[in-house]
């Protein structure tokens, strides 16, 4: 099992809906975003030959790459920066020192430092989530729990807490334009797998050699994305 993503941004409506579910799901406190969705500006597209075509704007959703070869985990001084058996580069809050050197070597900018104690999400009714999952394999590696200290870096986890129980991350489930899709980069059957292989896909900061497990669809792949990535 490795898994990844591919964020299809010719569906991508820049609503933001991957972003506050993502933080409601996962107890973010303020001025704290896991995920982010950037404008990159309206993009000309020709809708067929000899029109005069329409400005588009284009969105670009950014969360943690969950890289092969991630340099945030290279740097960390006391190994709570780890990839799981998921391929899943997890943060244990319990090692964490708050050093903040991985958010320095992260060429995407996608770490958190987490200033305050989350407050437990709940949803328009008032309810609390449930948040089934709290710990992984190992029971001293604390991956995810909506009591998680103030002082320690936090990012996101592909909703540990779902994903371990067979569901899909909160982002994906709620995105109205389905421009996210997640699974298993090393079953060949995955959507996720035959979309690499169907598709011409990009990734963020490829000149790094992070090789990221988010991968981009877009039929107009602008020079924006470029930017974004370094």
């Amino acid at each position: 099992m490795r898994y990844g993503m591919v964020i299809d941004l010719d569906k991508c409506i820049g609503c933001q809906t991957c972003a506050v579910v993502c933080k409601m799901h996962n107890s973010q406190p303020p001025g704290t975003w896991w995920n982010r969705v950037f404008t990159q500006g309206a993009q000309y597209h020709q809708t067929s030959v000899g029109s005069d075509g329409v400005y588009k704007q284009e969105y670009l959703p950014v969360s943690c790459q969950m890289c092969d070869n991630p340099a945030c985990q290279k740097v960390c001084p006391t190994g709570a920066t780890y990839t799981n058996e998921d391929g899943v580069v997890l943060v244990d809050y319990d090692r964490c020192i708050g050093c903040r050197t991985c958010m320095a070597a992260c060429p995407y900018g996608v770490r958190q430092f987490n200033w305050k104690d989350p407050e437990p999400a709940k949803d328009a009714l008032g309810y609390d989530y449930g948040y089934p999952f709290d710990a992984t394999e190992d029971p001293k590696r604390r991956v995810y729990t909506q009591d998680r200290p103030a002082g320690v870096v936090e990012k996101c986890t592909f909703c540990a807490q779902y994903t371990q129980q067979g569901e899909k991350p909160a982002c994906v489930r709620a995105c109205p334009g389905k421009a996210r899709i997640f699974g298993d980069l090393d079953d060949p059957n995955s959507e996720v797998s035959i979309l690499l292989h169907s598709k011409q896909v990009h990734r963020l900061g490829e000149q790094y050699g992070t090789q990221p497990k988010v991968y981009y669809i877009s039929s107009n792949k602008s020079k924006n994305i470029e930017e974004v990535s370094g």
